[in-house]
Parts: structure tokens; C-alpha cells; sequence
């Protein structure tokens, strides 16, 4: 077992339309979806067969999927944000911790032009729709939290950007069940939520797998090699979310390298956000015990035991980075019997701002 980053934007009506269209006419969503497999599994300038049994191709830059959008027909390709990506060199924390390997090997990283892309096939792409349509609605039996949020302070300033570290483990989860850990940006509610999210999770139902997954390197889906060990070693992977002041793109961040964005156009509602996050969501099928989050224990400010985001940071209208006071800070499970989160503030110098989130889950309905 082990854990997959994943990345997803949220846009309520577009998800809502498909489901009604696909429920419909069974043979038309057969048809969508060779159609759509066509749109993402691009032309390859070259394609690596990787060790966990799936492929990656190296797409054209410029033919990547994303081009494929209706709303960016005229896009220009930003290569890089137009901020400086603060960079911080994150002191190591009393109990040993190790960067994230993921992505391809040095020997087979993509030609310069191309990127990296996880080839989907047909049963994939179905499942993964299943899949988002219930967790980023949220609202289907079985569906539990536990976060952490700084509200919103209206007429004072809104949020345009959120990191932290995160500590990966690797969740017994079955077949029917996913468990995530992420940070995300928001604005709206209802048809008009918009929502942008990055972490990692396990989730067998998409993958057939229990593993956790995710420039020329790092592509969207791959695995973890390791995975953090319950008082002892923490694998940790440095995410953030920023929106870039003069093009409006919201610029994802990987291990501080920056990985892409998601351009402004695609948003109904994102010129800033209302909310921002850290914390975990589990599911289940209805009437079944939910699975673990997190590391499985619940918090207990002990860094090595509970999965965290330490270094956590927001920015504001001043686009400077900080980290949060307790003024701003709610937490909140809606299963409490299950799964926690608990906010610490500025702990110490090798964790920074820091929370801790999860539980080990069971009859959380009960």
C-alpha cells in the first residue's frame, strides 16, 4: 500500500449537469466517455511504462488536455507565475522526517516541451467520476470531516493563497471506502461553490489499488514510495495554493517546485477566496463502518503520532504569507467519536503554525 496525490477543481453546475445528462441515456454517457478518453489520452511524444503497472505519457505542452476546455479555446500558456514563490527552508522537527519521493525517475523524466500525464483507461475514467461527483458534493451517506478553516472577514480581507506541510500515510482502506488528506481554497456555496483542493489520499474504488498517489517530473496521480510510520519516520510533502495577482491564475505547488495552474477563466466565483483549509474526509458505503484518516490516531500534539500540516500559512489582500491567529481559526468533525481536529497555533521553530487531524473512524453513524 501506498498514496496517491491527487489535485481537483470544483465547479457545482458543470458536475450536476453531467449526472442528469448521463442517467438519461446509459448508451449517450458510453459514448461521452470514448469520446472524453480521446480528449485526455493525447497523442504522446513519448510514453513510460512505469514500475506500479500503469503509463505515463509525455503530452505536447501546448496539446495537453486542459486546452481541450471550451473556456480556454484562446488561452495563452502562462510558464510561470508572475509572483516570486517564497521558499522556505523548513527546519527539520525533533523526530526524523524525509521529503516525498514521487514522480518519474531521473532516467525517465519527459522531453523539454513535453509533459507528464497518467494515461486513463475507460473503467478509470468511470469510476473517478463516481468518485468526485459524491466527495466534492458532499452530501452523500457516509461522507465525514474533520478540518480546520480560517473564516471569513468580510470587508476586511479576503484569502488568495494557503500552504503547509503535510505528514503521507499509508490507510488500510477497502474497496468501497477513500480517506484524504488536503488543503484547499473556496468561494460560494450551493451552484455557485468553487472550490480548489490538493493532497493526497487512498482510494481503492478509483485505482484497484489500496495505494496513496501524483514540470517534466511530477504528474497528477502517482504513487508515494514511502509513507510515514506511526512514532517513527514522518514522510512529509510541502503543498500550496496561491493565486497569482496579475493574471489571476490560482498556481499550485509541489515540494516548492511549481507544478501548474488553473486559469482564472475556468471560475464562475474565484477572484479570491472566502475560506481556506487543512484537514481530512473520509467515505464509506452507506451503513458500513468508515475507514481511518490521517495516520488512524486521533491528535494528541505529538508529531510523530497524528497526521499534521505544520508551517501552515494564508495569504491576504498584502499577498505576504502568515500564519494563522487563533482569531481567525474554526475547527470542526462532524463525527467527533471518529475523527478530530485540533488547531495548536505557533507550537515551536520546527513546526511553526501547526495542526493535527483524524481519527480511526468505525461506526461513525452510530
Amino acid at each position: 500500500m501506498m498514496n496517491i496525490l491527487f489535485i481537483f477543481m470544483y465547479l457545482v453546475a458543470c458536475i450536476t449537469g453531467h449526472r442528469i445528462d448521463s442517467m438519461q441515456n446509459s448508451v449517450k454517457e458510453n459514448l461521452d466517455i470514448e469520446r472524453e478518453l480521446k480528449l485526455i489520452n493525447k497523442t504522446p511524444v513519448k510514453s513510460i511504462h512505469t514500475k506500479y503497472g500503469y503509463i505515463v505519457d509525455c503530452i505536447d505542452i501546448n496539446k495537453q488536455p486542459a486546452f481541450d476546455h471550451p473556456l480556454l479555446k484562446n488561452h495563452k500558456l502562462q510558464r510561470k507565475p508572475k509572483f516570486a514563490n517564497k521558499i522556505r527552508k523548513d527546519n527539520v522537527m525533533k523526530s526524523s522526517t524525509s521529503e516525498a519521493i514521487f514522480g518519474l525517475d531521473e532516467k525517465d523524466q519527459c522531453p523539454s516541451g513535453s509533459v507528464p500525464i497518467r494515461r486513463t483507461n475507460k473503467n478509470e475514467l468511470i469510476r473517478a467520476k463516481s468518485y468526485f461527483s459524491n466527495v466534492l458534493l458532499q452530501n452523500s451517506p457516509g461522507f465525514h470531516v474533520a478540518q480546520v478553516t480560517l473564516r471569513t472577514v468580510p470587508k476586511y480581507f479576503s484569502y488568495y493563497g494557503v500552504g503547509g506541510t503535510t505528514s503521507v500515510y499509508n490507510l488500510k482502506v477497502e474497496k468501497d471506502q477513500s480517506s484524504t488528506a488536503m488543503m484547499w481554497v473556496l468561494k460560494g456555496d450551493n451552484d455557485n461553490l468553487n472550490f480548489i483542493g490538493v493532497g493526497w489520499h487512498v482510494a481503492p474504488y478509483i485505482y484497484e489499488d489500496d495505494a496513496t498517489q501524483t514540470n517534466k517530473k511530477i504528474y497528477l496521480g502517482g504513487r508515494f514510495d514511502d509513507t510515514s510510520i506511526y512514532g517513527g519516520v514522518m514522510t512529509e510533502i510541502a503543498l500550496s495554493i496561491i493565486q497569482d495577482p496579475e493574471t489571476k491564475n490560482w498556481w499550485l505547488s509541489i515540494k516548492n517546485q511549481n507544478f501548474g495552474y488553473f486559469p482564472a477563466s475556468l471560475f464562475s466565483n474565484l477572484t479570491s477566496a472566502d475560506q481556506v483549509g487543512w484537514g481530512g474526509q473520509t467515505t464509506t458505503s452507506p451503513g458500513s463502518p468508515s475507514p481511518p484518516m490521517g495516520s488512524g490516531y486521533f491528535p494528541d500534539n505529538v508529531f510523530n503520532h497524528a497526521c499534521y500540516f505544520r508551517y501552515v500559512t494564508f495569504q491576504n489582500d498584502s499577498r505576504q504569507n502568515y500564519g494563522p491567529e487563533d482569531y481567525l481559526v474554526d475547527t470542526f468533525s462532524d463525527k467527533p467519536n471518529c475523527y478530530s481536529a485540533e488547531f495548536y497555533g505557533n507550537e515551536r521553530s520546527d513546526v511553526g503554525y501547526c495542526l493535527q487531524f483524524g481519527g480511526p473512524g468505525g461506526r461513525c453513524s452510530d
